[in-house]
């Protein structure tokens, strides 16, 4: 039998491309509208809007992949107009950049190695927007190359990013002021910035960060996040840890997780 938030999520799945006012959601579940904002959230760690907003930029996404001219797929996807679409600006990039698949961003990258491996710090004008961890420089550019597959990519030096990127790993500087320039959900960005939050030499569990960002049952949805992460050590998701103490997961391999929590734990 489906919990009230179960139904809500259903109810909000089968009317996607529609706005659904949170009395409009509480009445067809049978829920007062305080008691399911407060179970929704901490369920799935967003509010009832906050989930539809999230599926209708999905649908968006998907259209301009697909080709689809902006205001046609921000139409279909249910904003009322294009300007509805830009007041919550989390693609990251505009709508228009996007559906190029970045075509026209000019977007530097740099490799060098560091003692957790060969690290690929790339930036667009804005801010830093990936960084890759591996043992293999070209495998690397090859990873940034096919996720901004039509941006214009070229190495530089980046002296001063690289130079912040080194002195993070070895303890003598942080990355908190790092501007980024990243594509996110809201809940995935509400993640990144607790995850930021985390002090060198400490790690919290995802239990620890879903009840920080105000969804204390959404610890599936905070390991995902950081599965997502696009810009690895600036938001320091290898501080994510599980409840027994297990190092969960980390997409450059846990080997490096370990070994980056172990020089942070000599400072």
């Amino acid at each position: 039998m489906q919990t009230v938030v179960e139904k809500a999520r259903t109810y909000l799945d089968q009317r996607r491309g529609e706005r659904v006012t949170l009395e409009q959601l509480a009445s067809a579940v049978g829920a007062s509208p305080f008691h399911l904002q407060r179970r929704f959230k901490e369920a799935f760690g967003v509010s009832p809007r906050d989930y539809q907003d999230a599926h209708r930029l999905e649908a968006v996404k998907s259209s301009l992949q697909n080709g689809r001219r902006v205001a046609d797929a921000v139409f279909d996807a249910g904003y009322g107009s294009v300007s509805r679409f830009y007041e919550k600006p989390v693609l990251g990039m505009k709508a228009s950049d996007y559906r190029a698949k970045c075509k026209g961003q000019r977007i530097s990258f740099a490799c060098f190695a560091t003692p957790v491996g060969t690290v690929l710090v790339a930036a667009t004008d804005k801010g830093v927007c990936s960084v890759k961890l591996g043992n293999d420089a070209a495998w690397l550019q090859r990873l940034l190359a096919e996720e901004f597959a039509e941006a214009e990519i070229s190495q530089k030096a980046m002296p001063e990013i690289r130079k912040a990127i080194v002195e993070f790993i070895s303890g003598e500087s942080s990355l908190a002021r790092v501007p980024l320039d990243i594509r996110g959900t809201v809940f995935q960005r509400r993640v990144w910035e607790e995850l930021r939050r985390i002090p060198r030499g400490e790690t919290r569990t995802y239990r620890d960060i879903a009840r920080a960002v105000g969804a204390p049952d959404a610890v599936r949805a905070v390991g995902s996040a950081c599965g997502a992460n696009p810009v690895a050590l600036v938001v320091p998701c290898h501080r994510a840890v599980r409840t027994d103490g297990g190092l969960g997961g980390y997409a450059w391999g846990l080997p490096r997780k370990k070994k980056l929590l172990a020089l942070e734990k000599k400072k």
